[in-house]
C-alpha cells in the first residue's frame, strides 16, 4: 500500500508522534488520515503493542499495532543518549504538534520540560496523554484501559445485575482518550491561527472515564443513589434490551410510548398497550421484569433478522445481534467504507467522513525504522552522519 500525496483537511500539519500503544497512536492515526504529516518516533525497543499478538500481520508487526499507526513515517531513536536528545530538538522545531504519553516527567528529564518548550518552540501544540494527570493525589501514577474503567466506576456499571463488574469488550476508555486528543489538538491549531501560540492539550484516561458515565453520573447527582448493573437494559428506558429469538439474539428499542405500541402491535401482543403497568415509560421501567417476560415468548418464536426487519418497517429501532464477523461484513458497514482493503493492507474505515476533503487511508504501517534515513537527512543529516548515527545505536535505520 504505497502512500499518495497528502490530501485532506490537515494536508499542511506536521506531528511528531512519541506515543504508544493506544490513545496517543490512534489519535495521531485519526491526523494522518486527514492529511496530516506525522512521524512516529520509536525507541529501539519498539512500540510496546508490536509483540501484542497473535495474530500478527508481519514478522514484527501484530494486528493490534497495525490498526492503530497507518498512514505515518517510521523513524527509530534512542533519546537516552545526548546526540538523540539533540535530535529530539531538530524534531520538535520542524512539527507543529506534539503528541506524546510518557510517564510525567520523562520529556522535562531530557531537557524538554513544559517550560522549555513554550520558550524554544512557542508555537508547538503540546498534546500529553497520562493516566492520571500530573498533579494531584494520582498525579503521575501510571494507568491503562482496565485501570481506570475500574477506577473511574465504568466497571461497577457494566455486566449483568447477578454477576460481577466487568470490563467494557473493548478499551473504550484508551480509544475515546484518543478521540479526544484529536478533538483538542484541533481546537488547539484553531486558536493557534488567531494567536499565532501553541499550547498544552491535556488529556487523561480518568477525565474520558469519568465523562463516559452518563446517564449514571447524571442519575447519582440528582439522587445519590448508586447505579446498578443492568446488562445489555437501560436503567431509564423499557424495553430496551436484547432477547432470545429463535436463531440467535435480538435488540429491541421501545424508547417512547408510539414506539411501544408499534412492538407490541408487531409481535401479536396489543393487549399489552392497554395494560396500565406499560402506560407509560417510567411505568414499564418500574414494570419492566414482568414486561420482560410477556415480550420474550413471542420474541422466542421469530427469527431475529426477520423480526427486525418488520420492527423497523414499522420504525420500531431493532437489530440482531451481530458478532464481530457480521458487523464487519454487513453491507451496510461496507457501503459506508468502514472497511479499508487495498495493496494488501485491510483495516478500518475513517469514521468522519467531509465532502470536500475528505480523509484517505493513505499508507501501511511502517516497519520500525523504516523512514529514519529519509527523515534524518531531510533535517540536513549526510548519508555518512546517518551511517555514523546507527552505528553508535542512536538511530535504527531498516534502509
Amino acid at each position: 500500500m504505497t502512500a499518495p500525496e497528502p490530501t485532506g483537511s490537515l494536508r499542511d500539519v506536521r506531528v511528531l508522534d512519541l506515543s504508544r500503544i493506544l490513545a496517543g497512536p490512534l489519535c495521531t492515526q485519526m491526523l494522518a488520515d486527514h492529511g496530516a504529516e506525522v512521524v512516529k518516533v520509536e525507541p529501539p525497543a519498539g512500540d510496546d503493542t508490536r509483540a501484542w499478538g497473535p495474530p500478527f500481520v508481519t514478522d514484527s508487526m501484530s494486528a493490534y499495532h497495525s490498526a492503530i499507526n497507518r498512514g505515518k513515517a517510521n523513524i527509530c531513536l534512542d533519546f537516552g543518549s545526548a546526540e538523540g536528545r539533540r535530535l529530539l530538538g531538530e524534531l520538535l522545531a520542524d512539527a507543529d504538534v506534539l503528541v506524546e504519553n510518557f510517564k510525567a516527567g520523562t520529556l522535562a528529564g531530557w531537557g524538554y520540560s513544559d517550560e522549555v518548550l513554550v520558550e524554544r518552540f512557542p508555537e508547538l501544540v503540546h498534546c500529553r496523554i497520562t493516566g492520571f494527570g500530573t498533579d494531584g493525589p494520582m498525579g503521575s501514577t501510571p494507568g491503562y484501559d482496565a485501570i481506570l474503567q475500574a477506577y473511574g466506576g465504568l466497571m461497577s456499571i457494566n455486566g449483568e445485575r447477578s454477576g460481577p463488574p466487568l470490563r467494557v469488550g473493548v478499551p473504550i476508555v484508551d480509544v475515546v482518550t484518543g478521540i479526544y486528543a484529536f478533538s483538542g489538538i484541533l481546537l488547539a491549531l484553531h486558536d493557534r491561527h488567531t494567536t499565532g501560540r501553541g499550547q498544552l492539550v491535556d488529556c487523561t484516561l480518568l477525565d474520558t472515564a469519568i465523562s463516559l458515565l452518563h446517564p449514571h453520573s447524571a442519575a447519582w447527582l440528582a439522587s445519590g443513589e448508586v447505579p446498578q448493573r443492568t446488562g445489555s437494559a437501560h436503567p431509564s428506558i423499557a424495553p430496551y434490551d436484547t432477547f432470545d429469538a429463535a436463531d440467535g439474539l435480538i435488540f429491541i428499542s421501545g424508547g417512547n410510548d408510539r414506539l411501544f405500541h408499534a412492538l407490541v402491535h408487531v409481535l401479536g401482543v396489543p393487549e399489552l398497550a392497554a395494560d396500565p403497568r406499560f402506560a407509560t415509560n417510567a411505568d414499564r421501567v418500574h414494570h419492566v421484569e414482568a414486561l420482560r417476560a410477556l415480550l420474550a415468548e413471542p420474541i422466542a418464536g421469530r427469527n431475529r433478522h426477520e423480526l427486525a426487519e418488520a420492527l423497523l418497517a414499522r420504525g420500531v429501532p431493532a437489530t440482531a445481534v451481530h458478532d464481530v464477523g457480521e458487523a464487519l461484513t454487513d453491507p451496510q458497514v461496507r457501503h459506508r467504507g468502514m472497511v479499508v482493503e487495498r495493496d494488501g493492507y485491510r483495516g478500518i474505515g475513517i469514521p468522519i467522513k467531509l465532502d470536500r476533503t475528505p480523509g484517505s487511508a493513505r499508507s501501511a504501517p511502517r516497519e520500525q525504522g523504516a523512514d529514519t534515513r529519509r527523515i534524518l537527512t531531510a533535517l540536513g543529516y549526510s548519508e555518512e552522519e546517518v551511517d555514523n548515527l546507527v552505528q553508535a545505536d542512536i538511530a535504527l535505520s531498516r534502509l
